[in-house]
């Protein structure tokens, strides 16, 4: 998914329209539509940064560098800290699925 992709969709999953993103980055309508159809990408790290914490999500996830918006958040996710696991590849969802199989697999191990 290419930048302007991911920010539209970021947009749309917070039901935020252009003009609010427009406004809490200080861009034009134009230019937004511009990067929202990727016709554009921003030349400047500034507003890359700025998208980025707006949206709350890393730069590397905007810019195609990671499938993980945000690797603050997955380090909450207990099991991606504990390692002895390669959980290499696996996006934030994949972790919440599998530390919900693990605390599955030691609430019936309790039972016993």
């Amino acid at each position: 998914m290419l930048f302007g992709d991911k920010i539209k969709q970021l947009r749309i999953e917070k039901n935020w329209t252009q003009e609010y993103v427009c406004e809490k980055l200080n861009i034009s309508s134009g230019a937004l539509s511009r990067y929202e159809s990727n016709m554009y990408e921003p030349k400047s790290l500034e507003l890359i940064k700025d998208f980025a914490n707006l949206f709350n999500v890393s730069t590397d996830y905007l810019l195609g560098k990671s499938d993980i918006r945000n690797p603050e958040e997955i380090k909450k996710v207990p099991f991606a800290n504990a390692g002895g696991l390669d959980t290499n590849g696996l996006d934030e969802e994949d972790l919440k699925e599998l530390q919900k199989q693990v605390d599955y697999i030691k609430k019936l191990k309790r039972r016993n």
